[in-house]
């Protein structure tokens, strides 16, 4: 009894966020610092985390809210800086070229591309990359950010070159006890054992992820087309699955034959070279083209102040040219994440840190130049003159860089901290696990055996609080195993539906949410565009549960 009232304590952060931003409909300028304050009352006379620690997990917070603002930045000069050169016109052509279908171009950005440059960098960054470009293309701004929220899920699960799993389960199981103990009884090693997870990810995630093109485009025809339909998503139905296959085929392969690392890298670049020839031939795509109603008959809260300004300028770029600065940052994120070549080492090596804050075990650190806003700064800078740009619209493609910054500071200024402080409330005075582990050892104990049906919940709810599938494994990955082995299940399976729930938390976490809409400038939509995922969201998880029930009970 007594675990169930912390567990309801331990959801109260989590629940305030839902009631105020998704029932309530409060913009998260707003709903982020009640939050905040709820979660810091709670960790304070609940759980007697000292002062120290909550001052310490603030500052580590805010330090890691100033690298997403970073982010957004980079993603939103580079946008304005192939606008004002006229390259966006020309990739709008080419994309109209290959179809001029709103269906079919978004399964190609956002679910193609996207994934590759998830598989490349992480961090955010398919999101603030294609959801402005979609813009710039014709896309109503939420309807640009709320399926690039939900394409962003399936490549997540081996982003930014494997780190969710090769660092974050990694971190999570070697070496501990109870891993140690089981292996020992085991035929092998612990690294034998970790390539069983990879693969294990690999597949399932690869059978749950096949859909998500025709979920996305659903949600698209749904919500913003003329006819409210779900029938015009289904239209694509074919056309969408064979996309969802030329990326997950080839990225499950990869999971099996060469580890975590270059899944979804792998799968985004084999997925665009099978599906833009076959989109060009019109293989498989619907006789009638679907596009959005005229902008006139948009709804107030489609739009952001990021305007599809396609205007050429007067330039004439080519193709190839217009789509060079794009090419750089696919490129240049991934030499950068590539440990055997130098390039990494070089961009790590300035960094700051601020270890063991006030006295606590809380530390933190950033190394701004390996983050991915650098790139997309320096890619900005070689267009200026790949494009032959003039130093006026440079300057004010940086202008109104730096002007969407101020409305999502406040907000990610809030949220971030507050998933800080809900984290590190382990260190305390109470003698009680953190509250992340005491929700999950909660829901653990209700649900007994069937508890793999809930197993990717957990993962989920790590990402929504700590905005990072990484974090979430790290936080969760030996808890899950813990479980499975108290009930006698498989911790391989166990442990891989923690990967896949975490990667559909991306969906909905919050500082991804608001980091999205920043970058198309739009704000106070938070709310809406949570209730515009959570189907989606819903298939993932029931899909991935499902499955691991049936591998774990059946096969």
């Amino acid at each position: 009894m007594e675990l169930i009232v912390y567990c309801l304590l331990a959801l109260t952060p989590i629940a305030t966020v839902f009631l105020l931003l998704v029932i309530a409909r409060r913009p998260a300028k707003q709903a982020m610092p009640i939050a905040y304050l709820v979660t810091s009352a709670i960790a304070i006379l609940i759980w007697q985390v000292p002062g120290q620690v909550f001052a310490a997990s603030t500052i580590q917070g805010l330090v890691m809210a100033a690298e997403i603002l970073y982010i957004i930045f980079g993603a939103i000069l580079l946008l304005n800086i192939l606008r004002e050169s006229g390259a966006i016109a020309t990739i709008r052509q080419g994309l109209l070229a290959i179809s001029p279908d709103r269906r079919i171009q978004a399964i190609i950005i956002v679910w193609l591309f996207g994934s590759f440059l998830e598989g490349a960098s992480g961090f955010g960054t398919p999101a603030a990359v294609c959801s402005p470009l979609l813009v710039a293309l014709g896309f109503p701004a939420l309807a640009a950010v709320t399926i690039s929220l939900i394409a962003n899920s399936t490549a997540v699960v081996f982003g930014a070159v494997g780190i969710p799993v090769s660092l974050g389960i990694n971190t999570g199981l070697e070496g501990t006890p109870i891993v140690t103990d089981y292996l020992a009884k085991q035929p092998y090693n612990y690294s034998e054992y970790f390539r069983l997870i990879v693969i294990r990810i690999g597949v399932l995630n690869g059978i749950i992820g096949t859909l998500i093109p025709l979920l996305m485009v659903c949600v698209l025809t749904r919500y913003f087309g003329e006819r409210k339909s779900w029938r015009e998503g289904f239209e694509v139905f074919w056309f969408a699955l064979l996309a969802g296959l030329a990326f997950t085929i080839p990225s499950a392969l990869t999971a099996i034959f060469l580890g975590a690392e270059f899944p979804s890298l792998i799968g985004g670049l084999v997925g665009l070279a099978i599906i833009i020839p076959l989109a060009q031939k019109r293989f498989l795509t619907p006789k009638q083209v679907w596009d959005f109603p005229p902008t006139e008959a948009w709804a107030d809260e489609w739009s952001g102040s990021l305007q599809a300004l396609i205007s050429n300028k007067g330039r004439n770029l080519t193709l190839t040219l217009a789509w060079i600065p794009y090419v750089l940052v696919g490129l240049l994120l991934m030499l950068s994440r590539l440990s055997w070549l130098p390039l990494q080492k070089l961009l790590k090596e300035p960094s700051f840190s601020l270890a063991n804050l006030w006295g606590t075990e809380i530390s933190t650190s950033s190394q701004p130049f390996y983050l991915p806003g650098t790139i997309f700064i320096l890619v900005a800078f070689l267009t200026y003159f790949l494009h032959r740009m003039n130093w006026n619209s440079t300057l004010k493609a940086t202008r109104e860089a730096a002007s969407t910054l101020l409305g999502t500071a406040l907000v990610l200024g809030a949220a971030v901290p507050m998933a800080r402080v809900f984290i590190n409330s382990g260190f305390n005075q109470s003698g009680l696990t953190s509250m992340p582990v005491t929700l999950a050892d909660g829901m653990s104990s209700l649900t007994g055996s069937s508890y793999p049906l809930f197993s990717p919940i957990v993962g989920a709810i790590g990402s929504f609080i700590a905005g990072s599938a990484t974090v979430s494994n790290m936080m969760f990955s030996l808890f899950q195993f813990g479980v499975a082995a108290k009930i006698g299940v498989s911790g391989a399976i166990i442990t891989a539906l923690q990967g896949i729930g975490a990667a559909a938390g991306n969906m909905i976490c919050v500082s991804n949410i608001v980091a999205a809409l920043a970058t198309v400038g739009l704000v106070g939509c938070e709310g809406l565009l949570i209730r515009r995922v959570l189907l989606p969201l819903v298939y993932y998880l029931l899909g991935a549960g499902i499955l691991g029930a049936i591998a774990i009970y059946i096969l």
